[in-house]
């Protein structure tokens, strides 16, 4: 992908140029001083961009717009992300229970809130919910809530009893409180990620128990993800682009280029795949493990191949190079490699996903 290329008027995965309304969110975002690397500044682009997507529109739009973002910039794609998929659940979920908005304004929610959505678990740690007589209640301490200190609220799943829950809290009353570290993350390391505490805070029930799991929208939203990490490494795709064309550039920088190029090809070629069946797929979440698998390990050879092919000079004397790299390699750890890779060879044995 030509370095030039503009994603406000050549989308990198939908057909069409992006909407006038996310476009202008796209230009806006390059008028913001600290884009990325400043929170505050880009929550408030977060909740405008929110704001600016189309009611009806196909998912392809939003993992278009996500890899956008993430080629300008990686920690503004990571912010905006759960923002987004925040809304797409609140959205799935008023369709469901139209009372949905008028117990979110119970715990201060409105057009201007900035969200996250917390669902990690972690040995030792257990969030747990109970109706009290006002309502519901979350008590213990949830992992990886990222931003908690800096958003107004969050979406976060909760035990009730041996059935996980998914429930609207806000994060500012006196009843939580966010951890700050530890984090000494070199890469994003504006986005915290890191424990809050829950001491019997309000909370809003969004679905009924297993419903976040289940719900179709699951798979859209790690799917869109990964179209953050893709984003996110196309840069890296051009500054390979760009010394494969320099002068005296050897054989070595073409053979480079082609490994990141055909690993990122098909990584967007899946992504576009995806886009076009996921609705109509009778197991939308092994399509979504299939789809992260891809993208992560296009993204882990441009990584690689970048720092064979570049040197150490730009992870030194480039400041946004640097920080791109930095950054990737920690949300790509997102995909939890094997693992998930076990998970997903444990679906295939089973008879799930024959093609």
């Amino acid at each position: 992908m030509p370095a030039h290329r503009d994603p406000r008027t050549s989308p990198l995965l939908a057909e069409r140029p992006l909407t006038h309304g996310i476009t202008r969110a796209l230009d806006a975002a390059e008028t913001i001083d600290g884009f990325g690397t400043d929170v505050a500044a880009t929550l408030d682009w977060a909740v405008a961009v929110g704001a600016a997507r189309p009611a009806e529109r196909p998912v392809v739009d939003d993992w278009s717009l996500l890899a956008s973002v993430a080629s300008l910039d990686v920690a503004a794609a990571r912010i905006l992300e759960p923002h987004l998929d925040a809304l797409d659940i609140l959205d799935q979920a008023h369709r469901l229970d139209v009372n949905v908005d008028v117990a979110l304004e119970s715990i201060g929610a409105s057009a201007n809130s900035t969200w996250g959505v917390f669902a990690a678990e972690a040995p030792g740690m257990r969030l747990d919910a109970h109706r009290a007589a006002d309502g519901w209640r979350l008590s213990g301490t949830k992992p990886w809530c990222s931003l908690a200190g800096q958003l107004t609220h969050a979406l976060v799943t909760a035990w009730v009893g041996d059935d996980r829950r998914l429930f609207a809290v806000a994060l500012r009353p006196p009843e939580v409180v966010p951890h700050t570290g530890p984090w000494h993350a070199r890469g994003l390391p504006q986005v915290v990620s890191a424990p809050v505490d829950f001491a019997d805070a309000p909370a809003v029930p969004i679905g009924e128990a297993g419903w976040y799991l289940r719900r179709s929208g699951f798979a859209h939203g790690g799917i869109g993800v990964a179209a953050c990490w893709w984003g996110g490494a196309l840069p890296l795709r051009d500054a390979l682009l760009e010394a494969a064309r320099r002068t005296g550039a050897d054989q070595l920088s073409r053979v480079h280029l082609a490994r990141v190029d055909t690993a990122l090809w098909n990584a967007r070629l899946t992504l576009k795949a995806a886009a076009a069946t996921i609705d109509a797929d009778p197991d939308p979440a092994l399509l979504a493990g299939r789809v992260r698998a891809i993208v992560s390990d296009a993204v882990e050879t441009a990584l690689t191949e970048a720092a064979h092919a570049l040197g150490p000079l730009p992870l030194v004397a480039d400041e946004r190079h640097a920080r791109r790299v930095a950054d990737l390699q920690i949300y790509i750890r997102q995909h939890h490699g094997e693992r998930d890779l076990a998970r997903l060879g444990g679906s295939v044995s089973e008879g799930r996903g024959e093609w």
